[in-house]
């Protein structure tokens, strides 16, 4: 029957995952045996008369037609996703799933406090984390495959449904003996001081990938100083980075949610007024926000919002990272 060969749900979640990953390189992380994949694939394309997928030696990757046929299941996916989030609505929040979406780094020092809130509110809803950078993030939001996000604004590729939440400033780790804190200036809110970016350019930087925000706000500041950084590590992940200049080994950016207190370890301001990054929660636009999807986002605005840092700021990062002084 043509109904025992489209994608079963189950399967269908492995054929097309809300990560970027394929389920066919790595099957044991979809919690699916590569033989169930297999015959669920070779059933589908006995039903379609034609490959799905192109088996190469670099690995596999759809066909045209298989293209279509995935995006098409994606679209079912979603509509069997709303009719089970609608379902879950009317038990109230008895149960149901949560799709979110975050960044790896930020999420280990922002989200922790959000999940072990909302499990004690909603305990029998569970939140499926997808860890992607913001950009992909907005991605999977725009396909309606993730029900929430938390992503760096303003938004890159979405139009709307984007809300403000809070915002994180962006610092410089370096150790107590590094010679950049002989140029560091003292502040008064419990800061370890702040520094000129262009001073800190003769020292070497530990940066991450350029698609990255971090690593974005990096090359940003050489490029408009007109310089090149001195480093050849220039694609490490943000944990890794920030590791490696907490150990005196060159100097990295992070997040001011981000910090991690040490003995050794100096997190410094650029320039006097800083350099701030507004996060927001991001949702489909135009599709249905389950009740466990704003409770969700009640639970982070509730933790967040009387945060001191909560309040959106527009400074001009060219002129910060130009070394100008506050006017």
């Amino acid at each position: 029957m043509l109904s025992q060969t489209i994608l079963p749900f189950g399967a269908g979640e492995a054929f097309c995952p809300s990560g970027r990953r394929s389920p066919w390189t790595r099957p044991r992380e979809y919690f699916t045996a590569q033989s169930s994949l297999s015959e669920a694939l070779r059933l589908c394309e006995n039903d379609l008369g034609t490959p799905i997928f192109l088996r190469t030696t670099r690995g596999v990757r759809p066909t045209p037609a298989g293209a279509a046929y995935i995006e098409n299941a994606r679209r079912i996916l979603n509509q069997y996703r709303r009719a089970r989030s609608e379902a879950w609505d009317i038990e109230g929040l008895k149960g149901g799933q949560v799709e979110f979406g975050i960044s790896s780094y930020r999420g280990m020092h922002i989200s922790p406090p959000v999940l072990s809130r909302f499990r004690a509110l909603y305990p029998k809803v569970h939140v499926q984390i997808t860890e992607l950078d913001s950009i992909d993030l907005e991605d999977l939001i725009l396909k309606g495959l993730l029900d929430i996000a938390l992503i760096a604004m303003p938004p890159v590729r979405l139009k709307e449904n984007v809300e403000f939440l809070i915002s994180d400033e962006i610092l410089i780790i370096a150790t107590a003996d590094h010679p950049v804190m002989e140029y560091v200036h003292p502040v008064e809110d419990g800061t370890d001081g702040w520094v000129r970016f262009a001073d800190t350019m003769r020292f070497e930087y530990i940066l991450g990938p350029p698609s990255t925000v971090l690593g974005r706000a990096a090359r940003r500041g050489f490029r408009l100083n007109g310089a090149e950084p001195i480093g050849l590590n220039t694609g490490i992940s943000a944990p890794f980075a920030a590791r490696m200049a907490m150990e005196g080994l060159g100097l990295a950016l992070t997040y001011r949610s981000c910090v991690v207190p040490g003995e050794r370890v100096r997190y410094l301001r650029i320039g006097p007024r800083g350099i701030f990054l507004d996060l927001g929660l991001a949702y489909p636009a135009g599709e249905y926000r389950s009740k466990a999807t704003i409770a969700l986002g009640e639970v982070f605005h509730e933790l967040y919002q009387a945060n001191p840092t909560g309040t959106e700021r527009k400074w001009d990062q060219a002129k910060i990272m130009e070394g100008e002084k506050e006017r």
